[in-house]
């Protein structure tokens, strides 16, 4: 890892667990080992870090999430695989995110702030919602749900859902009750579809 791959991890991290208003550069700068030159050399302001570790905590958020769900043909097993993985994968990644959802700690802290910031986390949720619609269509296609499911709130009832278990995850750091909660939406899921998805 080099030193602003170092810059960004530990950023991450810390952004994760304190937010990124109340965390100033001389922690970060501490956190990597590096000096004010080396932050500098790398980033011209702590916002173009923000940029930086938004966009590879996106990478990760992908690589975690929606890995292997090429490998189901139903769309609804695509999406209880992509609940299993934000959950197991994503969420209880305390190496990267020890804070929780670093996503929610930056939409929660920076709405009000940093409207600006905050409208380039809102477009991985908006981009996310998107893949969740397609896949509900798809699976309505292949007969997997009711034709007259609406496949847009069902959406937001997922997402919701998700956002809740990561805010509580975040608070109370219990693995059982980020179980119950990611099995809830699966179960809802399977409730929706009728039957057993294949």
């Amino acid at each position: 890892m080099n030193n602003k791959e170092t810059i960004i991890h530990e950023a991450q991290k810390i952004f994760s667990l304190k937010g990124y208003l109340n965390t100033g550069i001389n922690e970060i700068i501490e956190a990597a080992g590096t000096s004010k030159g080396g932050f500098y050399n790398h980033f011209a302001s702590k916002e173009d870090l923000f940029r930086e570790v938004l966009a590879e905590s996106q990478k990760i958020w992908r690589e975690r999430v929606l890995t292997s769900t090429t490998s189901f043909k139903s769309p609804t097993k695509k999406i209880i695989h992509i609940l299993s993985n934000y959950r197991d994968k994503y969420l209880k990644d305390a190496e990267n995110f020890p804070g929780g959802c670093i996503f929610i700690t930056f939409s929660v802290e920076l709405d009000d702030t940093r409207p600006h910031l905050v409208k380039e986390v809102y477009k991985g949720f908006e981009g996310f919602k998107g893949v969740l619609i397609e896949l509900l269509d798809e699976a309505k296609t292949m007969g997997e749900f009711p034709e007259d499911l609406d496949s847009k709130k069902v959406t937001d009832c997922i997402f919701i859902g998700m956002l809740g278990a990561s805010v509580l995850y975040g608070v109370n750091k219990s693995a059982n009750a980020l179980d119950r909660s990611i099995n809830s939406l699966i179960e809802y899921l399977v409730l929706l579809s009728g039957k057993e998805a294949k």
